[in-house]
């Protein structure tokens, strides 16, 4: 079975939110095989910025769903999307 790396988008709830605290939370999700590579902040707009992550997984379908929904259970998270998906 391959890996993929997923680029995952979160947006906070509100600008005061602070992504550095959301971050430690996104890395301490513990799923089996699910390894978060990078992570960086983008400026979006009027004072909001995006928290961009790299995670590498199994290339099943289910794992990938299963992280999103466990980022979005983050306190303070507003939305999480799925950016690109790129066989390793």
């Amino acid at each position: 079975m391959g890996k993929v790396l997923m680029k995952i988008k979160v947006m906070p709830e509100d600008t005061d939110v602070n992504l550095e605290e959301i971050v430690e939370r996104v890395k301490n999700i513990k799923i089996k095989d699910v390894e978060i590579r990078d992570w960086g902040i983008k400026p979006i707009a009027f004072g909001l910025k995006a928290l961009i992550i790299l995670a590498i997984l199994p290339d099943r379908a289910e794992i990938g769903d299963v992280l999103v929904e466990e980022i979005q259970k983050v306190e303070g998270v507003g939305s999480v999307e799925v950016e690109d998906v790129e066989l390793l």
